[in-house]
C-alpha cells in the first residue's frame, strides 16, 4: 500500500468514529441519559469538595454540559429521521420557537451554540485566570461578559428584535427508550401498538388503549373496539386534543417584536452584565462596597420595568396579551432577580454571616451535618468567584 493510501486511510478514521458513537449514543439513548444525570447530580453534590484541586471537579462539571449539548444535537437529528408515522412528543413553546430560528438561520444557531458553551465554561476559565493573579482573573471575566453580550446582541438582530430566550438553543425533550427501538429496527411494533383516531392526525392515545387485552371483539362483525379508559387516561386524553393559542401560532409569533423603549430595555437587559463586572473590577479592592451591587441592581431592574411598561401600552390588554412564551421567560427573569441577595455587597454584608449562622446550627446533626457540608462547599464557590452567581 502506497503512502496516498495509508494517508487517506489514517483520515478516514476519526469520521468513522464520530458515526460509531453516535450510532452507540442512539441506540442506548437512555442509559446515556441516566448516566449524564447521575455525573450531572455528582458534580451538583460535591462543588468545592477538593478545594485545592477545584479545577478538576469544574473541568468534569463543564465536560458533562458540553457533552450533554453534542448528545442533545446528535438525538435531535436522530428524532429527525424517524419515519412521519412514528407519534412525537409535542414540544414546548420554547423548543418550537429556539427550533425554528436554530433551522432558519446558520448563525443563529452557532451564535446560540457559542453562548451556551461559554455559560458552560465560564466558572473553569475563572478558575484557570486566577492562578494568574486577580488582575488576570477580572481580565478574563470582562471579555466573557463582553462575548456573551455581543452574542446575545447579533441574536436580537437575528430575530428581528425580540426577547432573548434563555437557554437559546432547543432542550432535550426526547423519549430515549422509543428512539433506541426505532434505531434496533422495532419501528414496526411500535407502530402496531399505536392507535390512531379517526381523524388521523397522529396524537397518542391513553395507555387502556394501546394495551391488546383491554380490545373488544364484537360477536356479528368481528371488529374489535377497545374498551373505555380509565378516568386519568380520560382527561389526559381529551388534554392532549386541546388547542391552545400558543399551539396554532406559527413559531415566530410566538414572540412579539420589540422597539423603542422595549428594545431598549432588551439590550439595557443584556448588557447589564458587562456594566455590573466592569463596576466590581473597578472597586474589586473593596468587597464590601454597595456601589457595584446597587449599579448592576438599578440596570436590571429598571430593564424589567421599562419591558413591562412597553408591554402594557403596546399591547392590547397589556401585559394579559402576553404569549405563553414570553410570560415564561419574564417569570424566569423574575425569579433571577433573587440571585441579588448572592452578589456582591449584600453577599458579603449580610448573606454570608446569614448562611454561616445555618451551616454552624448543622453541625454535629445527623443527615443534616451532610447538607450544611454542602452548603459550606458552594459558599466556597460564592465567596471565591464570580460566575456561580451569574444568570445570564
Amino acid at each position: 500500500m502506497g503512502l496516498p493510501q495509508k494517508v487517506s486511510g489514517t483520515l478516514s478514521l476519526p469520521p468513522k468514529w464520530i458515526n460509531m458513537y453516535g450510532d452507540f449514543i442512539i441506540k442506548n439513548a437512555s442509559a446515556v441519559s441516566q448516566i449524564e444525570s447521575a455525573l450531572r447530580s455528582l458534580t451538583y453534590i460535591i462543588p468545592g469538595r477538593f478545594r485545592e484541586s477545584e479545577i478538576a471537579s469544574e473541568s468534569l462539571h463543564s465536560s458533562v454540559q458540553l457533552l450533554s449539548l453534542y448528545h442533545d444535537s446528535l438525538l435531535a437529528r436522530a428524532l429527525s429521521r424517524l419515519p412521519a408515522s412514528t407519534p412525537r412528543p409535542t414540544p414546548s413553546a420554547h423548543n418550537r420557537y429556539t427550533r425554528f430560528w436554530t433551522a432558519k438561520s446558520a448563525i443563529y444557531r452557532r451564535t446560540a451554540l457559542l453562548l451556551q458553551m461559554i455559560q458552560y465554561t465560564e466558572l473553569l476559565w475563572e478558575m484557570a485566570a486566577k492562578r494568574k493573579g486577580e488582575k488576570v482573573r477580572w481580565r478574563v471575566i470582562v471579555l466573557l461578559e463582553v462575548v456573551k453580550a455581543v452574542c446575545r446582541l447579533i441574536l436580537l438582530r437575528l430575530t428581528n428584535s425580540r426577547v432573548i430566550l434563555s437557554p437559546p438553543l432547543p432542550e432535550r425533550e426526547i423519549d430515549p427508550k422509543q428512539l433506541e427501538e426505532s434505531a434496533n429496527g422495532a419501528a414496526e411494533s411500535g407502530s402496531e401498538a399505536t392507535l390512531v383516531d379517526d381523524t388521523g392526525d397522529g396524537i397518542e392515545t391513553p395507555e387502556s388503549e394501546r394495551n391488546d387485552e383491554t380490545l373488544w371483539t364484537m360477536p356479528r362483525t368481528g371488529l374489535s373496539l377497545p374498551s373505555l379508559p380509565d378516568g386519568k387516561d380520560i382527561s389526559s386524553y381529551l388534554l392532549s386534543k386541546v388547542l391552545t393559542a400558543d399551539d396554532i401560532k406559527p413559531p415566530k409569533a410566538l414572540l412579539h417584536r420589540v422597539s423603542g423603549k422595549g428594545e431598549l430595555a432588551e439590550v439595557l437587559y443584556i448588557l447589564r452584565p458587562v456594566i455590573y463586572a466592569m463596576a466590581l473590577q473597578h472597586w474589586k479592592g473593596d468587597r464590601k462596597s454597595w456601589r457595584p451591587w446597587l449599579i448592576g441592581l438599578s440596570v436590571e431592574y429598571g430593564a424589567r420595568q421599562l419591558a413591562k411598561n412597553d408591554f402594557r401600552e403596546r399591547l392590547a390588554g397589556g401585559l394579559r396579551g402576553l404569549t405563553g412564551l414570553e410570560r415564561e421567560e419574564l417569570r424566569k427573569r423574575g425569579w433571577a432577580l433573587g440571585w441579588w441577595t448572592m452578589r456582591g455587597a449584600f453577599y458579603e454584608n449580610i448573606t454570608k454571616a446569614w448562611i454561616h449562622s445555618i451551616t454552624s446550627s448543622l453541625k454535629g446533626k445527623p443527615l443534616l451535618d451532610m447538607a450544611g457540608g454542602i452548603i459550606e462547599d458552594y459558599e466556597f464557590l460564592w465567596n471565591q468567584y464570580y460566575f456561580p452567581t451569574a444568570t445570564l
